[in-house]
């Protein structure tokens, strides 16, 4: 006991040694390799999920995630409350934001394919274990509120077609209930729980069922837009965009109204979390993404003209627009038509919101950051069953408790953590040097030898190798060893289908910096942007560059480059946040042209400018993806500062109950995670094998014919 307790002493604890050990614990990233390996009938998770998504069911996953609030409660209240009749491009504004962020997760679901856990995945490859299990848990958050908030007002939507007599039995019948954030006549939402269990049951009955259930409502909801859009052309008025009616409450009004706007689009990240059940993630996951934006944005435009037409903007219905804009015009049976496509509307938005929380689960679960039971996949619907009856059970127990004002006001700012994290990646990989972001080369003919067996192995990896990387490839290997089933360029084949020159194959040694169907290295005049860039300068195009300090297309990233730009992204982001606080709690010295506070914005801004040039200034990585977010640095950077600006926009009571949801999700990474992690347990064992090893070779250093004349001493001594 005593030297446990002297072991305790700060004065022996070598602080050096164990700052380093945490400090490589938390920032330890997950090889690529480890998920491009899961090419058999399981994963390191078990029973693999099911490959059935197509692109038309991601588009469809995507859609109804965003469309059911987006176009019938969120149209009609930044409408009445903040824009006006410039809704409409308070959307387009939100729109052009949300496609910022989307560009750099279609990238980021082609760069690290066949992956379940959207961001959680994508930051636990390029940034850490710890930042990956943070933005893991603010997911969940987001989709547990979700779904919670989707029951409780399909509820509110089913009671408001009963004239309320359902609120009304079950506060007669069941009670009240007080300090649960629904006021004084609170009551338990009974049809709020029972509408989240059966949807949580339909979700864990198998994905190609729940996604079928989905596509039938999106149809549904599809037939209700037309229906609205043919109905309303009957009875609208423009007058109520004239005379200063469009933008009533001025730009500032837009803006605001872009802001809640913005989270209409949240949920085109589900598509992200389902590139190990898509069929062809590569192309289906970008294609998916922008189509479900901008298949949202019409809708949303064009619910929005209809309304703000029909009827003037101050006499809009928050609750229910859409409903209540036919009957102020006599044309009540458009109100039922409405109904149904509001209820079918929301209960793709809820299924859209708990589709993905158990997958979230189930990868951060595999991963061995959260409980491993969390993990386990049913071999008979091949979904995450246990992840789904979690989640399920406690979003519903959020729907019964708490109302849907409270849960809407937590809904934003994990998705926001997320999008603006996404970003970061992008621009930390797309500077970084190829072998410090992933393996691919050297996995394929590795890991495939690892695989076998017996003498086989042996023989393929000596006999069969090739001579040097740059054979490795270049054609069918020679059979000297005997093997019937040599493994090939097609055993190793990953993602995109057949073997096939013209499309770009991971297993490649130069996948992504030689044209397939040429074999001539990808230089940057392919890039439509920059061939648009060098006519309209003309023949100054590479003066310019050498004056700006630009890196030609044969410059490489090095480990300098890589960490001169990791560097500037994290001042960048410190800066961003600086930068929008002070524009938001500093607006009222801004509007009165202080000269010091007009001297810190140009600073800041100068400073951010300065910044994103030096990231510019570097050489990018050459590989070449099925998909590449545009126009970096730019994009990326204004997607962090546009995401940093709406998270700030939230409410202080927001921040708090963030804050202790992270700090929950803190002491269970820090009390298991960390030390229960798929990392960690490969890193023991890693030095439990080396330690062995060493102890045989110093301690016992005896040959081969001495071990077994010791040994046979000894038995005969006995």
């Amino acid at each position: 006991m005593s030297g446990f307790l002297a072991s305790l002493d700060p004065r022996r604890v070598q602080w050096g040694a164990a700052w380093y050990a945490m400090h490589s614990r938390i920032l330890r990233t997950k090889p690529v390799e480890s998920m491009l390996e899961g090419t058999g009938a399981t994963t390191a998770h078990g029973t693999k999920l099911a490959q059935v998504l197509t692109t038309v069911d991601l588009i469809s996953l995507g859609v109804g995630s965003c469309v059911g609030t987006g176009m019938y409660v969120v149209s009609g209240l930044v409408a009445k409350e903040m824009a006006g009749p410039g809704v409409i491009v308070s959307f387009i504004i939100a729109a052009v934001a949300s496609i910022l962020s989307g560009v750099c997760y279609a990238e980021f679901g082609v760069r690290v394919p066949k992956t379940t856990g959207s961001a959680y995945t994508y930051s636990y490859v390029t940034v850490g274990e710890f930042v990956a299990f943070f933005i893991g848990w603010n997911l969940i958050l987001e989709y547990l509120i979700g779904t919670a908030a989707g029951a409780s007002a399909l509820s509110s939507m089913f009671d408001s077609l009963a004239n309320h007599t359902i609120s009304r039995w079950m506060a007669d019948s069941v009670g009240t209930l007080n300090g649960l954030g629904k006021g004084e006549e609170s009551y338990p939402d009974l049809l709020a729980l029972l509408i989240a269990v059966i949807v949580t049951i339909i979700v864990a009955l198998g994905v190609k069922n729940s996604v079928g259930f989905n596509n039938v409502l999106n149809v549904l909801n599809l037939a209700v837009w037309v229906f609205i859009m043919i109905a309303g052309l009957f009875f609208i008025n423009g007058k109520y965009w004239a005379e200063g009616q469009f933008l009533p409450h001025g730009w500032s009004g837009v803006l605001q109204g872009a802001a809640t706007c913005f989270y209409a689009f949240i949920g085109f990240d589900i598509i992200a979390t389902t590139g190990e059940e898509a069929k062809n993630p590569n192309t289906s996951i970008p294609y998916a993404i922008t189509a479900s934006l901008v298949i949202c944005l019409t809708a949303y435009v064009s619910v929005s003209m209809i309304l703000t037409l029909m009827v003037p903007y101050y006499a809009i219905d928050t609750e229910s627009p859409l409903m209540e804009m036919f009957v102020a015009h006599g044309f009540y049976a458009a109100k039922f038509v409405v109904a149904i496509g509001s209820v079918a509307g929301l209960t793709v938005s809820l299924l859209g919101s708990l589709f993905p929380m158990p997958r979230v689960i189930y990868a951060m679960a595999g991963d061995g950051l959260l409980f491993r039971f969390l993990a386990h996949v049913s071999s008979y619907t091949e979904t995450p069953v246990v992840a789904c009856i979690v989640s399920g059970f406690l979003a519903a127990l959020l729907a019964l408790l708490v109302s849907l004002r409270d849960l809407i006001e937590m809904m934003s700012i994990g998705t926001l953590l997320a999008y603006t994290l996404v970003s970061v990646c992008v621009l930390l990989l797309r500077y970084q040097p190829e072998s410090d972001i992933d393996g691919f080369v050297k996995f394929l003919s590795e890991e495939h030898t690892k695989k076998k067996e017996g003498i086989l192995a042996d023989c393929e990896k000596e006999a069969c190798s090739p001579v040097s990387e740059g054979d490795e490839f270049s054609g069918p290997a020679t059979n000297t060893c005997g093997a019937k089933n040599l493994p090939s360029l097609g055993d190793n084949e990953m993602l995109i289908g057949k073997s096939d020159k013209s499309t770009y194959n991971v297993n490649h040694p130069n996948y992504g910096t030689v044209d397939m169907t040429t074999g001539i290295e990808a230089d940057e005049s392919e890039n439509i942007y920059l061939i648009k860039l060098k006519k309209l300068i003309g023949p100054h195009y590479y003066t310019l560059r050498i004056r700006l300090g630009l890196p030609g297309k044969m410059d490489r990233p090095t480990a300098a480059t890589g960490h001169t730009v990791t560097i500037c992204v994290l001042l960048l982001f410190i800066l961003m946040f600086i930068f929008c606080s002070f524009i938001i709690f500093g607006s009222d010295y801004i509007s009165e042209q202080s000269w010091w506070a007009i001297l810190l914005v140009v600073l800041m801004v100068l400073l951010i400018s300065t910044l994103v040039f030096v990231i510019l200034q570097q050489p990018e990585n050459p590989k070449k993806l099925p998909y590449m977010a545009p126009c970096l640095p730019f994009v990326p950077a204004f997607a962090m500062l546009v995401n940093i600006y709406l998270m700030l926009k939230l409410s202080t009571i927001t921040w708090i109950r963030f804050a202790v949801w992270c700090f929950v999700g803190l002491l269970i990474y820090f009390g298991y995670g960390i030390w229960n992690s798929t990392l960690e347990i490969s890193a023991r064992e890693e030095a439990l094998h080396q330690s062995t090893y060493q102890r045989y070779d110093v301690d016992d250093p005896f040959s081969v014919e001495e071990g077994f004349s010791y040994a046979t001493e000894v038995f005969l001594t006995h």
